[in-house]
């Protein structure tokens, strides 16, 4: 059996398999994003909620693992050379997974650059334009009388979902035929921000039927199903 003893994470979260993948997140749009993936792959994990009510994402011992104290998290006992590695960052993780296990990434050069240019597109533009302007619109900032800051969110995330429209033009997926870490790492922020963040009249959504079509079918998967569940909401 695996020992991660020396990652003071697990003195906070115990692995009771330390042989499978450790996996510290919340149902949030970047959290999921590992969710999905692993359910896609198939692939057994142990899940850990990271809870934002009390704080754990500052705790010393999800520092010493996720040091930007973002979710999710991963410590994969069975990492390159046999080794534990731990690692943050959704897009990394995405990428990590998915070659790990040769699916949801093209094998060949070409096609990996364009799977890994959309995660990038998604990490530096989609991910924080909507969530700013799920600020601004749900949270504190909509208690703010000067709408500029919001109005600018508006109008770039705007145009974000206008260039995955075009994008989206003829294909099936991000990268045409084939579902892959693009679309994993994409569509739960675009359900977040017509969904939870109640965005969807102010980005005029409804002027994005591919979008609209791509978001049904991937959340039509029972895999996205499932992964968009977890970690679950501890009971009563």
């Amino acid at each position: 059996m695996t020992d991660l003893s020396a990652f003071a994470i697990t003195k906070k979260w115990p692995a009771k398999n330390p042989d499978i993948l450790q996996l510290y997140s919340l149902p949030t749009p970047n959290g999921v994003k590992v969710s999905i993936l692993l359910e896609e792959l198939g692939q057994p994990y142990e899940v850990h909620r990271v809870a934002f009510d009390t704080q754990d994402q500052f705790s010393p011992e999800f520092l010493s693992l996720s040091v930007n104290n973002k979710i999710p998290a991963i410590l994969d006992p069975h990492g390159p050379g046999g080794k534990p590695l731990p690692l943050f960052e959704s897009g990394a993780i995405l990428v990590y997974l998915a070659e790990k296990a040769g699916r949801f990434i093209p094998a060949d050069a070409a096609g990996r650059y364009e799977a890994l240019q959309w995660v990038m597109f998604q990490m530096g533009g989609i991910g924080p334009m909507f969530g700013q302007l799920g600020f601004f619109h749900k949270f504190a900032g909509k208690d703010f009388e000067d709408k500029r800051p919001r109005d600018r969110y508006v109008a770039e995330s705007t145009r974000l979902l206008g260039v995955l429209e075009k994008h989206l033009t003829g294909r099936q997926w991000m990268l045409g035929d084939d579902y892959s870490i693009a679309d994993i790492a994409i569509f739960p922020w675009v359900r977040n921000l017509v969904g939870f963040y109640g965005a969807a009249e102010l980005v005029g959504f409804e002027n994005f039927p591919q979008v609209k079509r791509v978001l049904e079918a991937f959340v039509a998967r029972p895999a996205v199903a499932k992964g968009l569940t977890i970690p679950p909401a501890p009971t009563a």
